[in-house]
């Protein structure tokens, strides 16, 4: 039974779990390292680690996209960001690159996220990734959908992420036409995954829309002010676990379809993501961590996507700071420090081998214990 709490004579609250509280128990096997599969499969298409990247300007360009496709992940491109309102965007981040902490970094990305959006540089973005040879994956938000979508359908993506800080299956608005997920989804022959979400209720309306992944939790990391902005704040352990349990009654309740479940937010370190699958994600979306990487677009610097929104933005900007190394060596290793930001897939699979598990399915099974 959930644990919950009286806050007081009117209010209770259930109380929810950080992937920081918890910790993986080891069971009475183990398996050697190489005989561990991280491989997962979304839809039709199948990748090598389970690792999504953030779609932000910060992390994914055309060509960082289509290396993270080659190392075996799926890169996700922004079509509301940089690279679809400037014809060459460098110059705007070796800019926002070289801003030092006492630059007003939000008023600036506010300025510079004002140019529009250009529909034929959405096409040529996509011919780009195309061009890469990998599975081409676009992100656009549930405001700008229906508006968007047909260039982005024309242009031909493989799989369509339509994401926000919070996505529900039903918004009301008594001022715009709102977005209707479940007609939108059906209408379209290729996978689409909608998030975030935040608890079981609403996973479980997203699933019944015919997503074919969900992501579950905002995008929290060190920066995000979504917290002192909104007041929201997501305990991802509990909020993976929950939206577990309605993949679980899902699959039941359509008797066999299966929903992927991308962890979206406090994954920075290998343990993270080990952490994040044993509650029941089946990948992990990494945004600050892909920063660090020498191929990051932006040099090092940091923002979450709503850093940038022009009335109420949710997000410190991070400065930029020397690169760990190559996006290989981040994914894969070798290591040269022992706290966990490099060699990220390399210490998930090392973590699977200590349980004893040896594909991404059967580690999700794995015990956990509260440690905090």
């Amino acid at each position: 039974m959930r644990d919950v709490v009286e806050i007081g004579l009117g209010k209770t609250a259930q109380r929810g779990y950080h992937l920081d509280d918890i910790a993986i128990v080891p069971s009475r096997r183990t398996r050697d390292v190489d005989d561990v599969s991280t491989s997962w499969q979304l839809d039709a298409y199948r990748f090598a680690i389970p690792c999504v990247g953030h779609p932000s300007d910060a992390t994914m360009s055309p060509a960082s996209a289509v290396r993270l496709g080659q190392l075996g992940g799926l890169g996700v491109l922004n079509v509301e960001g940089l690279w679809t309102r400037y014809e060459n965007p460098t110059k705007v981040l070796e800019e926002l690159a070289g801003l030092d902490e006492d630059a007003r970094a939000t008023k600036r990305l506010q300025e510079v996220y004002a140019e529009p959006i250009r529909p034929d540089l959405i096409a040529e973005r996509v011919r780009e990734l195309r061009a890469g040879g990998g599975t081409v994956a676009v992100r656009v938000s549930p405001q700008h959908t229906l508006a968007l979508a047909p260039v982005i359908l024309d242009a031909g993506v493989d799989i369509l992420v339509i994401q926000g800080t919070i996505v529900s299956a039903e918004h009301v608005s008594t001022t715009d036409e709102p977005l209707n997920l479940k007609e939108f989804i059906a209408d379209l022959d290729l996978p689409v995954v909608v998030g975030g979400c935040t608890d079981y209720k609403t996973a479980l309306h997203l699933m019944r829309t015919g997503a074919a992944g969900v992501i579950v939790g905002i995008g929290g990391d060190d920066w995000s002010t979504t917290e002192s902005v909104l007041g929201i704040r997501v305990p991802m352990a509990t909020a993976i676990a929950d939206a577990a349990a309605a993949r679980r009654d899902y699959l039941d309740e359509t008797g066999g379809r299966y929903v992927h479940l991308i962890a979206d937010g406090d994954i920075q370190t290998s343990g993270d993501i080990a952490k994040a699958l044993g509650c029941g994600a089946d990948a992990v979306m990494l945004g600050e961590a892909l920063s660090l990487c020498a191929e990051a677009p932006a040099g090092g610097a940091w923002w979450h996507s709503a850093a940038s929104h022009p009335s109420l933005p949710r997000g410190a900007f991070e400065v930029a700071g020397e690169p760990l190394g190559s996006m290989e060596q981040l994914l894969f290793g070798p290591a040269d420090e022992p706290d966990g930001q490099l060699n990220l897939f390399g210490g998930l699979r090392r973590a699977m081998a200590k349980c004893g598990y040896r594909d991404l399915k059967e580690f999700q099974k794995v015990g956990l214990v509260l440690d905090r």
